[in-house]
């Protein structure tokens, strides 16, 4: 389905709005973007389609010596590849919130693993490789 930039934006933060208040909190040293297609490099060594992709280190990961003074995290959701999966605005909001949701889930790091037990790693009736 095909969707304007500023309207898939206003979905992933609509998205970003359904998290818990207390998660949101946390999530203030992360950057989150819209971007068109994966590049070359964010595809390097995935399979599949990438929806989403984290880049940063998990909140379990840290500590307060080792990550003083970084760049913030990033959050990447790309609009192509989910317009591409979706033929409905109801199954375009759904898979924005999910892939908002399972990347947000790796900053506070949880594991593709995990996501795929709790039901979070993939989509109806496509399956997707967000990470």
């Amino acid at each position: 389905m095909q969707i304007g930039l500023e309207r898939f934006e206003e979905l992933v933060a609509d998205a970003l709005d359904s998290l818990p208040e207390d998660l949101g909190r946390l999530m203030e040293n992360v950057a989150v973007v819209v971007e068109e297609w994966p590049t070359a490099d964010q595809m390097s060594g995935r399979h599949g389609t990438l929806l989403g992709l984290y880049q940063g280190i998990a909140l379990t990961n840290r500590s307060p010596l080792s990550y003083a003074g970084v760049m913030p995290d990033h959050i990447t959701i790309f609009r192509g590849p989910i317009s591409q999966l979706t033929q409905t605005e109801q199954e375009l909001v759904e898979i924005v919130t999910r892939t908002v949701i399972h990347e947000v889930a790796h900053h506070f790091g949880i594991s593709d693993a995990r996501l795929e037990e709790l039901g979070w790693a993939g989509g109806r009736p496509w399956r997707y490789g967000a990470s």
